[in-house]
């Protein structure tokens, strides 16, 4: 994809999330719940690589890690993130110079040096310019499995689609300033949404490259919606939610229920009497993705259908959640649906007892 406006940085896609948990075997069945394999295990620290088509997932487990210590104080968690640039080094240096803070990854004899700068809640954002199969930061630093294929097809998930932050309320343009003056990401969409108790604000976040994308969320009032009670389980600001794509979202359901994977609340049964009139002519079968609770949004103007699809995991890292996407021609987030899915998690609360219906 071209880039869709300056990139200073050499933006070009999501490398690897990182996830940390302050126990032991704890997030191999969850990774593996989701299709995904272990390819390969670091040469000199306990850190494994996951992997589904083109999606990495780091496990690091190594002790006394930065790593280790963000999930002591967050649970099970994402606890960094990569993003692929041209020059790591000169991305690294620019961001420093614009007043980034430098994050120091230790490192062993004979392994790379991955530059990282401070994002959210503390979680470093690393700087990867070595991703080429053959040359990679995974060829060098990792061994790879003997027999297993180095990119499986796991449920059908290729590429991670976006991810999602949480900030306390009066936060949300900190981040957007912090993601646009480094790296230049613009204002994709801004949402004002408002369930029958609580409400929630959030700013789409779109890179440079057009293939990251960052949603930034915050309560839209005070007590206890559901961005302040993830803030309150995860112990302050992180990724809330990372979304996988696909090219076939029934499918790729069918074969995630298969592995056991729990899916948070189905919208009710007018949702989907609904759509007809909300999108005529979307022409996706009905019974089918009622059948699994899958959303659908997007536009039918001019009988040219632009279509969204898309379902959430139960939280499964703490508050932390899963989202699976298709897009047919649609580049949005679901707006339509937010409102959907915020009211089906206010439902949850509810039943929790965390906010009071009237």
């Amino acid at each position: 994809m071209t880039d869709l406006f300056d990139n200073p940085m050499g933006l070009d896609g999501f490398e690897f999330v990182e996830f940390a948990a302050p126990y032991a075997n704890v997030l191999e069945p969850i990774f593996e719940m989701l299709g995904f394999t272990l390819v390969a295990n670091h040469r000199s620290k306990d850190v494994a690589l996951y992997r589904q088509g083109g999606i990495n997932f780091i496990l690091n487990r190594e002790p006394k890690s930065l790593a280790a210590y963000f999930a002591e104080e967050h649970g099970p968690s994402a606890c960094g993130l990569a993003f692929r640039v041209r020059d790591a080094h000169k991305a690294y240096a620019r961001a420093l110079s614009l007043g980034a803070q430098p994050v120091e990854i230790p490192t062993g004899p004979m392994e790379l040096r991955l530059p990282a700068i401070k994002g959210i809640g503390g979680a470093p954002i690393y700087l990867i310019d070595r991703y080429e199969d053959g040359s990679s930061i995974y060829d060098i630093d990792f061994e790879f499995l003997e027999g297993v294929d180095r990119h499986p097809a796991g449920c059908g998930f290729t590429t991670i689609d976006h991810l999602t932050h949480n900030v306390y309320r009066g936060r949300m343009a900190h981040w957007a300033e912090f993601y646009s003056k480094l790296f230049n990401f613009r204002e994709l969409r801004f949402f004002d949404i408002k369930g029958e108790y609580t409400g929630l604000t959030s700013r789409a976040m779109t890179a440079p490259d057009g293939k990251i994308r960052i949603p930034l969320n915050e309560e839209a009032s005070g007590g206890s919606g559901q961005i302040e009670e993830f803030l309150m389980d995860f112990n302050g600001e992180g990724i809330q939610h990372i979304a996988l794509l696909c090219d076939d979202l029934i499918a790729a359901w069918d074969r995630l229920k298969r592995k056991g994977l729990p899916f948070m609340t189905a919208p009710p049964a007018t949702y989907y009497e609904m759509l007809e009139g909300r999108l005529p002519g979307h022409g996706e079968p009905v019974d089918e993705l009622k059948a699994r609770g899958i959303l659908l949004d997007g536009s039918t103007d001019d009988g040219d259908p632009r279509l969204l699809l898309q379902i959430f995991s139960a939280p499964l890292l703490g508050p932390v959640f899963f989202e699976f996407i298709e897009r047919k021609r649609d580049e949005g987030f679901g707006e339509g649906n937010f409102k959907a899915l915020f009211e089906s998690i206010e439902r949850d609360q509810v039943r929790r007892g965390v906010i009071a219906a009237d």
